[in-house]
């Protein structure tokens, strides 16, 4: 399935919900407005059978007035006989069963009495024996009650794992939407800016000729999707636009964004997003480059948190000794997340800061050595001559590393970004980038015109100041983030 088709996938998922919630709601409304007038007819309706009721009681009562008088007469009469022969024959019993019951109480006191001293001892036998045998039948009846117990436990354990077992898919649907969410909520200024400015282009469509094409360059390249990447996307539509004759303004709009995103998976096809560690026994050396101001430092310190909480021991190392307050910075997010930060005298030399790093990583078996370099103006050859400096100080140590060398860039400077990432890529050997600020920037079309001239991986994203707002990057969630509700 296309990167395209399951973002349609996804968003008729979330359509269908808003349907079910508004399906809901109005159910629960009507509900609500006719339980009222429910209860009002069901009232009235039992107040008529009532009146009805006491309408025909009456109707009866009036014509057997007559026929009633002469039977309660000799009813009256009779019940007087019973009265007096019942209270005649009750006091004749009375005397009778008084006499009987004092002969037979006094025989029955004398037995007990001639038979009182030998008794007690076989009575307390007797009772001794009738609790223990009253005992053995309780602990017969909770044995059983024991073995139904387990049968149950038995025939419902299967049941219980089914629970568990859906309990766990829950939880991993809950882990993706809310992935899926957090994405929709860091690219709303990306996706209202790309919406607003794709929306003005659609309201002055009038018809499919040259001057719609330029517009449309122009609406992509104001996203920043670069200039080559909307010439060639124009070039698409025109195309199909052609093949298919295709003059609906919504079947274009689909059209445009289809051919963004297929462009954009068509041209990962061979990216490896996936981060890389040094074999088993050696330290993994993860190196951050960019130019100050990019939020380098933080993406350091957010990350060894991350790997921390996941189990690893993880060092950093303070290796852009220039920037005033740097070491500073990381020093405070070694403290924040508990993690060791190897750091040098100040303006100390960073190589020397990264070697004394390395060899300690390895000293102390660390898993991860997260490496904060230096980030002077990207144009200044010798902050790359430093860079590749370190590389070489790296490998003296450990040949294989580093097995990561992550750019960080600022999303919100656009195309500025762009440059930034072609000028490291040609000195710094860049494995992959890290985007932070997407949510505070309307331009998120940058992620697109990256993959088209650079063709590097981005591996992270940061929607914010916590921890948890840095996060791997999903292209599929990416592309719902940035065009939900655009495409029908």
């Amino acid at each position: 399935m296309g990167l395209f088709d399951i973002f349609k996938k996804n968003q008729a998922v979330d359509n269908q919900e808003k349907i079910d919630d508004v399906k809901q709601d109005d159910v629960t409304a009507s509900n609500d407005a006719s339980d009222q007038p429910e209860n009002d007819s069901a009232e009235q309706s039992a107040e008529a059978g009532a009146q009805n009721a006491a309408e025909e009681m009456a109707s009866d009562d009036v014509v057997s007035d007559e026929a009633d008088a002469a039977a309660v007469e000799a009813v009256e009469e009779a019940n007087a006989e019973a009265k007096q022969d019942v209270a005649e024959k009750t006091e004749a019993a009375e005397a009778e069963v008084d006499a009987d019951v004092a002969e037979k109480t006094e025989a029955a006191q004398a037995e007990v009495d001639s038979a009182a001293v030998s008794a007690d001892q076989g009575t307390g036998q007797s009772q001794a024996q009738a609790i223990a045998e009253n005992l053995q039948s309780k602990d017969d009846v909770q044995a059983e009650v024991d073995a139904e117990a387990d049968t149950e436990a038995v025939i419902e354990s299967p049941v219980e794992a089914d629970e568990d077992e859906a309990k766990a898919e829950g939880k991993d649907d809950a882990d993706e939407e809310s992935e899926r969410a957090v994405y929709e909520k860091g690219l709303t200024q990306s996706r209202q800016g790309f919406a607003s400015r794709f929306n003005k282009f659609l309201a002055n469509f009038r018809s499919v000729d040259e001057d719609f094409f330029e517009e449309l360059e122009d609406t992509l390249i104001g996203s920043d999707l670069g200039f080559d990447l909307a010439i060639s996307i124009s070039n698409q539509v025109r195309e199909a636009v052609k093949l298919e004759n295709i003059k609906d303004k919504k079947e274009i709009r689909d059209l445009i964004i289809r051919l963004m995103v297929e462009q954009y998976e068509e041209q990962g096809q061979d990216e490896d997003q996936s981060m890389h560690f040094a074999p088993k026994g050696a330290p993994t050396v993860i190196l951050f480059v960019g130019v100050n101001g990019v939020g380098k430092t933080t993406t350091v310190g957010k990350m060894a948190q991350r790997y921390k909480d996941e189990g690893k021991k993880v060092m950093m190392a303070a290796a852009d000794t220039f920037r005033a307050g740097a070491v500073k910075q990381l020093q405070e997010w070694g403290t924040r997340v508990a993690v060791p930060v190897v750091a040098g005298a100040e303006k100390a030399d960073p190589a020397s800061v990264v070697y004394e790093a390395v060899e300690k990583a390895v000293a102390e078996s660390a898993d991860v050595l997260f490496v904060d370099t230096a980030g002077r103006l990207q144009n200044n050859v010798n902050l790359m001559q430093e860079l590749a400096k370190m590389n070489r100080v790296i490998q003296k140590v450990l040949p294989e590393a580093p097995q990561e060398v992550l750019l960080v860039l600022d999303a919100t400077t656009g195309q500025n970004a762009l440059q930034q990432a072609k000028l490291f890529q040609d000195s710094s050997e860049v494995t992959g980038l890290v985007l932070t600020k997407m949510d505070g920037t309307a331009k998120g079309g940058i992620v697109f015109a990256i993959r088209d001239q650079l063709h590097l991986p981005v591996k992270w994203v940061g929607f914010g100041e916590k921890v948890s707002d840095l996060r791997t990057f999903s292209a599929e969630d990416f592309v719902y983030g940035m065009f939900k509700d655009l495409v029908e």
